[in-house]
């Protein structure tokens, strides 16, 4: 998986799915702000989307630390951690902050 390269590194994310915005298709609430890196592509065949940890407001664009990557076993779609560069989330916190999501897939978290 060459999307470990993100790890430790700052990444700027363009966010399409700003905190508070509904799903297009499933209709739910996204709790925190959901976004991609423009110009690349992940296993979908689609920008690498990331989920923003610690960012309590919605925002169009953010630039933080990758912390680390929610690999989804049964999806071709991983999932970027970006967080503001003096937060840490554990894999538990994690867990529970993607879990709006995350709950229909098995996953495992790399850093």
């Amino acid at each position: 998986m060459d999307n470990k390269k993100y790890i430790n590194k700052i990444v700027k994310v363009k966010i399409d799915r700003p905190l508070g915005s509904k799903h297009p298709k499933h209709g739910f609430i996204y709790p925190l702000n959901y976004g991609f890196v423009p110009n690349t592509v992940s296993g979908d065949g689609e920008e690498l989307d990331c989920y923003i940890l610690g960012l309590f407001e919605p925002v169009e664009e953010f630039e933080g630390m990758c912390i680390a990557i929610i690999h989804r076993t049964n999806d071709n779609d991983d999932k970027l951690i970006i967080v503001p560069k003096d937060k840490y989330y554990n894999d538990d916190q994690i867990n529970a902050l993607t879990e709006f999501q995350e709950r229909f897939f098995k996953h495992e978290i790399f850093r």
